[in-house]
């Protein structure tokens, strides 16, 4: 795996975290009512183009070691992601 795939997939989550952060300050000011809904519908965005990414991923690659390093690598962030919004948001 080389260091560009690590930093596009930093680069990837920073960007997924920048909108939830601008996303969450626009629908606290405008439509605090519908915080659920922004959570459940960007969550639900982020599960699935990480999925995205990691299937294709899997199937463009040529190494089998090289596919299962960068799920665990991408998955990894992820589940970091995931803990970092629950905290914000709470």
């Amino acid at each position: 795996m080389s260091v560009l795939t690590v930093f596009l997939s930093a680069l990837f989550f920073v960007v997924l975290g920048f909108a939830y952060v601008k996303g969450l300050g626009f629908v606290k000011r405008r439509s605090p009512e519908h915080m659920v809904h922004f959570y459940l519908i960007l969550a639900t965005i982020r599960m699935l183009l990480v999925a995205t990414i990691v299937i294709i991923y899997v199937l463009l690659s040529d190494s089998r070691d090289d596919s299962i390093r960068f799920a665990a690598m991408f998955l990894g962030m992820y589940v970091v992601m995931m803990v970092v919004t629950l905290i914000l948001k709470h």
